[in-house]
């Protein structure tokens, strides 16, 4: 009897990535008229962009396959021993915390916590990291996490000008002794905001008072251990502040800086459990005095209370946000790192005060053991006092040392052509100082045990912390793994993520994250490998670089793609920037001006501010488009100026504008080029192509389109693709070809997530990944379609459709009800519904995106409690419902207030199961509605025990 199966594997991916099963997705084209998904996709896609998309139709691969050509490219980069120090340390990634935290979708598939009733467990996460970056540094605020320790120093830079009394200066000091990476990144960022930033050593300045602010590095990149008080106080007598980028394992045993004097300090928290994949994500801290809290870049945490009067974790500020400030924001910050620092506030949860301090004085002593062992060997160690980083002065040697250390299996850190560099960590052994030894050995070396018997600490005396480190209860409790692990799972539980339900956030397109996506991220050739490692030890990332930067070049139509923008934000700015050295490589140094169309994100104008150019708005017409006359009248107005149009496709609006051809013309016509915003890219992969209808430059959100989770928050990756004639100008990096114009910290910014991306774009293949482009675009007309009779859809097409995702109005049913549309927002919780994105980019609107990933069995679920919903609004407007006291206007509802005395004119049942399904599978918001003006008005950013506040 002949066999009746295929004898080869099938790619299932694609099935397994796209919701809805085929006799699903005949019912929702039904449902909109269509017979195909080419048929829709015709009617979506404007005539004059169809058929610009230039990706290979091929088909992907299996799971299986893909993951094992994955890890053949990994084997191709060396593990040696890194002791390269200069910002990034191994560290060990505690088993619960790799287990339980970062490998668990609970964490890792969150969005940023904007809705705080659904989001108390990661808010109480990155409360605790604030708590341990603010009491490590001395100063009484810090934020819930910025990118890298370079782009932190960027916006301690900014933060410097616009506080300092100095105002008259354009000057910013930045100590030779900092990280060489953090230098170029301080450059970057000055050139097109006309600061000057004077590279020097700090304690041979003679004259302060030229200067705004100031950074200083502690412990110095080099390793010495410097005393900084009275440089501190040199440059607050010249009315400029101090800002400290600070190593936080050293804060453990050395003073922190807010002790001698620092008005801002920044840095790192990489080595506090998060692998050095590369380069990144890593999280980066910033903390600062009270009274500047309210300049302070990045998202801050904080404290208010609930509706029923308990304490409650939120956003506090959130109105510093760019996309509310738009071009009066003071950065374009949008992604933070959030997962990663999560990570870092766990590492210092189960190590504890005293555990942090064991690590750190373990590695002092290795240090100091190693340095003694030199020193008797006849080698220089240009170092007195230092805290886990030693300069050695090899001279001529130099070259052979490095050759030797390789042999032996280590990379030591190239200073110059006679110095090497050399940093231990908490991974470091006697094993690795005897090693080391032996490169720089040129006779007998010493006995490990006579050393360290005569080694003593070379941390200096009147540096050392004094008092209390972490008191926190939280730092004090979950020391095993037990409560541990079910301390994380406590918090999981609290939050809504994607492992859980639907998160229908328009313009952020949380689609699945697929597991075999995943998986490469903790292998340890991806995670252990150093930035500034040899480049022929970095084989495997070169190999995973190059291809994907040809799949997104592909997926995008553009001729280049640089990969280093750790962030959605920073890409477009590197694409700005990009744009701006053009225009100057052909004198035209003049072109300064963006037109940003009203609809546009808010980072848009944020970042055309911080690139140095001048903001136009132009309009848009009564369905969203832009006013093509508006914009052709403002180009030719601006002509001589014009630099660049910022515009997102498709629209902010949620539509296929019919007119972006025509856009692109009048723009090249005046001269000007075209950025095209990529964040809406999944609607268009494999379909039509930005560098192809008249893009320049576009970034994309490889968290959004290519799969890399949210993570709470972040990480993100924004790289960017450009046409050939902007190729040139892309981001630099010591490490690249190109040497300036780096906008973050590491060649290859976030590398260590590539391998999502790649995995997703190698799986789906140009088939899945034009099907999933139509399958958003399909879900997110069949909810506008089912929910048009009840809410308005704002915007669409001329044809009544909308790309991928749609724009609700809500406004009328405030006028008709009272009912907000926080209102609704809130209420979806009780559904067990994270809100779609609220009022923007229209106020009183919700924008509801889908994504392909989503069954037609969950988009069921969501229209059944939006319609439910509508419903309630009508007992509201009859009447048969109080105006003030309705299910509306409580939500959500807590468990504890359904088993308390119900004081509402409705039922306990209607509160908690409006709909039958719900009693299945309920979940429990664990606080009521959270009292933004309270928080904002008493804001506590420590984290003192719960029980403070319910004793108050």
């Amino acid at each position: 009897m002949p066999f009746d199966v295929a004898l080869t594997t099938d790619n299932e991916f694609i099935g397994r990535h796209i919701g809805p099963r085929p006799e699903d997705e005949q019912a929702l084209l039904q449902t909109l008229g269509f017979d195909s998904l080419d048929g829709l996709t015709a009617a979506v896609i404007p005539a004059t962009i169809k058929g610009t998309s230039v990706l290979d139709a091929g088909d992907g691969q299996s799971e299986a396959d893909a993951l094992a050509a994955l890890k053949a490219i990994a084997g191709k980069n060396q593990l040696l021993k890194t002791v390269i120090g200069q910002g990034y340390y191994n560290t060990h990634t505690p088993a619960p915390i790799l287990r339980n935290l970062l490998e668990n979708p609970a964490w890792y598939t969150a969005y940023t916590p904007y809705q705080p009733e659904i989001s108390q467990g990661r808010l109480e996460a990155l409360l605790n990291f604030q708590t341990l970056i603010s009491d490590l540094t001395g100063l009484p605020i810090a934020n819930a996490s910025l990118l890298d320790e370079a782009t932190a120093a960027a916006e301690a830079m900014t933060f410097c000008k616009r506080l300092s009394k100095n105002r008259a200066s354009t000057a910013f000091f930045a100590s030779v002794h900092c990280h060489p990476q953090t230098l170029a990144v301080l450059r970057t960022r000055a050139e097109p905001l006309g600061i000057e930033v004077v590279v020097a050593d700090e304690h041979n300045l003679e004259d302060t008072s030229r200067f705004f602010g100031a950074l200083l590095q502690y412990p110095a990149s080099n390793g010495d251990v410097l005393d900084y008080t009275a440089v501190v106080e040199r440059f607050h007598a010249s009315q400029a502040l101090v800002a400290v980028a600070a190593d936080l394992l050293a804060l453990t045993l050395l003073t922190p800086p807010g002790e001698f004097g620092a008005d801002v300090a920044i840095g790192s928290a990489q080595r506090f459990g998060v692998p050095l994949g590369f380069g990144g994500p890593h999280a980066a801290y910033f903390s600062t005095r009270d009274s500047f809290k309210r300049d302070m870049p990045g998202r801050l945490v904080g404290v208010s209370i609930d509706r029923h009067g308990q304490p409650a974790y939120r956003l506090a500020m959130q109105t510093r946000e760019q996309h509310i400030r738009r071009e009066k924001a003071t950065s374009n910050i949008c992604t933070a790192q959030v997962l990663l620092a999560n990570i870092a506030s766990m590492y210092a949860v189960y190590h504890g005060p005293q555990g942090l301090q064991q690590i750190a004085k373990r590695t002092h002593a290795l240090t100091a053991i190693l340095a003694a062992g030199l020193r008797d060997m006849g080698v220089v160690v240009e170092q007195t006092h230092f805290f886990d980083t030693l300069t050695l002065h090899t001279g001529a040697a130099t070259a052979e040392r490095h050759a030797k250390a390789r042999a032996a299996g280590y990379n030591l850190r190239q200073v110059d052509a006679e110095r090497v560099g050399v940093s231990l960590d908490e991974t470091s052994r006697q094993a690795d100082v005897e090693a080391l030894w032996a490169i720089f050995a040129t006779g007998q070396q010493p006995a490990f045990a006579a050393v360290q018997g005569s080694a003593s600490s070379a941390l200096p005396e009147g540096q050392l912390r004094q008092g209390a480190l972490l008191s926190h209860p939280v730092f004090n409790r979950y020391h095993s793994e037990t409560e541990l692990m079910r301390y994380l799972r406590r918090l999981a539980d609290k939050d809504l993520a994607l492992d859980r339900t639907m998160i229908p956030l328009g313009s952020c397109t949380m689609k699945l994250n697929a597991a075999s996506e995943m998986i490469p991220v903790t292998w340890a050739e991806f995670g252990n490998l150093h930035p500034f490692a040899p480049v022929e030890q970095s084989q495997g990332y070169t190999e995973l670089t190059k291809e994907l930067e040809a799949m997104l070049c592909a997926a995008t139509g553009y001729d280049a793609v640089s990969l280093q923008p750790n962030a959605g934000s920073q890409g477009e700015y590197a694409g700005l920037l990009a744009i701006r050295a053009y225009h100057q490589s052909r004198g035209d140094t003049q072109r300064d001006l963006c037109l940003i169309p009203s609809s546009a994100h808010g980072t848009n104008p944020a970042t055309a501010h911080m690139a140095g150019m001048r903001v136009v708005v132009t309009a848009c017409d009564a369905r969203g488009n832009v006013d093509i006359d508006d914009l052709r009248a403002k180009a030719e107005a601006h002509k001589d100026h014009l630099a660049a149009l910022m515009i997102t496709y498709p629209s902010t609006h949620g539509v296929f504008e019919e007119g972006i051809g025509e856009i692109c013309q009048i723009i090249h016509d005046n001269g000007g080029q075209v950025y095209i915003d990529g964040a809406n890219m999944n609607a268009m992969v494999g379909l039509c192509a930005p560098g192809k209808f008249g893009g320049d430059v576009s970034h994309l959100n490889l968290h959004k389109t290519f799969c890399i989770p949210h993570g709470g928050g972040g990480p993100g990756v924004g790289p960017i693709g450009v046409k050939a004639h902007l190729a040139p100008f892309l981001p630099g990096h010591e490490a690249l070809e190109r040497k300036e114009g780096a906008v973050c910290a590491a060649p290859f910014g976030s590398a260590s997530i590539l391998p999502i991306t790649w995995m997703y774009i190698r799986m789906m293949g140009g088939a899945g990944l034009k099907r999933a482009s139509q399958m958003a675009i399909l879900n997110a007309n069949y909810i506008a379609r089912r929910l048009e009779e009840h809410y308005p859809v704002l915007y669409t097409g001329s044809n009544g459709l909308v790309a991928h995702e749609c724009i609700l109005d809500l406004r009328p049913l405030k006028d008709s009800s009272g009912i907000s549309v926080d209102d609704v927002a809130k209420r979806l919780i009780d559904f067990g519904f994270h809100a779609p994105t609220m009022s923007f980019p229209v106020a009183g609107t919700l924008m509801i995106e889908p994504t392909e990933s989503e069954s037609k069995e969950e988009l069921d679920r969501f229209c059944d409690a939006m319609i439910c919903i509508r419903e309630e609004i009508r007992g509201v407007e009859s009447g048969a419902l109080d105006a003030e006291d309705n299910p509306l206007r409580n939500a959500p509802h807590t468990a504890e207030e359904l088993l308390g005395e119900w004081p509402h004119s409705y039922s306990r049942e209607q509160a908690a199961y409006p709909l039958a399904s719900l009693k299945a599978t309920k979940y429990w918001p664990p606080v009521g509605r959270v009292d933004n003006v309270f928080g904002d008005r008493n804001l506590v950013c420590a984290c003192p025990p719960i029980e403070a506040y319910q004793n108050a």
